[in-house]
């Protein structure tokens, strides 16, 4: 079997989904039959690349910006070319704009946001999330099938290395691209974050009791040069705003680590924090839901036990 993942870049870096994404088809296509390529458009991350255990790297040289009519020529100048099982993207925003086009023109099936895939004898199974992750639905494709997979679906650290050549190519294409004017990308405005991006969250929940004690954890949060989250309570609050919002109605993150502070981990919320490195939770109850998927967990009082922990983290530094 033979997959082509697209390699997002975003400010000359590859997207942690799309390193996750190739961590995750390592590991399914793992048998000498199999191979896995990538296809990008950014020659600034080629050497990170070649640090991976695929195939080959494919780099389209002529694509300055983006362009959904331009992306989907390039796609379907390479599926073409190379005749993959399975072509595979993150499930980002630009995704979400121009791969059902790519599935409509070349009247491939597309199953977005999946969690897992399992390699079949004539296709694969997914697995997607639906109603708000309270229930997980396989689906069986047949081949070749568009793919794109939830950020945290997979383990980015999981990455097999190993050494990989690079195929540059110039399609020149010749398209009309004036029905589809991309304006400038849009950026958050002030005061706003992107918590996909951080590397590490504070991320507050209900048991913090009052706003009059969000300040605990926001001391801590700058302490460790963390971003702020929060469960969807919080905001409902108004004690943060809804940037800030972790789960299925907030952001999907997957830091090295996150720090869940009075959070009991209701499905809602542990769809958008599974994918991290490394959780950390501190409960006062035993029987909470986030203890279930946290890697080290604390019994007790945050109230107690916040203030020690940032105090113990800024002597350290100091």
């Amino acid at each position: 079997m033979k997959a082509l993942i697209f390699i997002q870049t975003e400010d000359n870096k590859i997207l942690r989904s799309c390193t996750e994404s190739i961590s995750g088809i390592q590991a399914v296509l793992n048998t000498a039959d199999d191979s896995i390529d990538t296809l990008f458009l950014d020659s600034s991350v080629q050497g990170e690349l070649e640090t991976y255990e695929v195939n080959i790297n494919h780099l389209i040289t002529d694509i300055r910006k983006f362009n959904p009519l331009e992306y989907i020529c390039i796609m379907e100048s390479m599926i073409s070319e190379l005749s993959p099982d399975i072509i595979i993207f993150s499930h980002t925003y630009q995704t979400r704009d121009w791969a059902p086009r790519l599935s409509a023109r070349l009247n491939i099936p597309f199953v977005s946001d999946c969690i897992n895939i399992v390699k079949e004898e004539d296709g694969v199974l997914l697995t997607k999330q639906m109603y708000q992750g309270k229930v997980n639905a396989d689906i069986l494709a047949k081949s070749p099938v568009i793919v794109s997979f939830q950020s945290g679906a997979f383990r980015a650290d999981e990455i097999k290395e190993g050494t990989s050549d690079t195929h540059e190519k110039s399609l020149n294409l010749n398209i009309n691209t004036e029905s589809i004017r991309p304006l400038d990308k849009f950026k958050e405005s002030k005061g706003e974050v992107d918590l996909s991006s951080a590397e590490i969250i504070v991320s507050v929940g209900r048991g913090i009791s009052k706003e009059e004690h969000m300040h605990l954890v926001k001391e801590l949060s700058e302490s460790l040069s963390a971003e702020l989250g929060s469960s969807r309570p919080v905001v409902d609050y108004g004690w943060l705003p809804h940037e800030r919002q972790v789960g299925s109605s907030g952001q999907v993150v997957s830091p090295k680590l996150y720090l869940a502070i009075g959070i009991s981990g209701a499905i809602q919320h542990q769809v958008g924090m599974k994918g991290s490195d490394n959780i950390m939770a501190i409960n006062k109850d035993p029987n909470a839901p986030i203890f279930e998927i946290a890697d080290y967990g604390i019994v007790g009082d945050l109230f107690e036990i916040v203030p020690k922990l940032t105090e113990l983290i800024k002597n350290h530094q100091s």
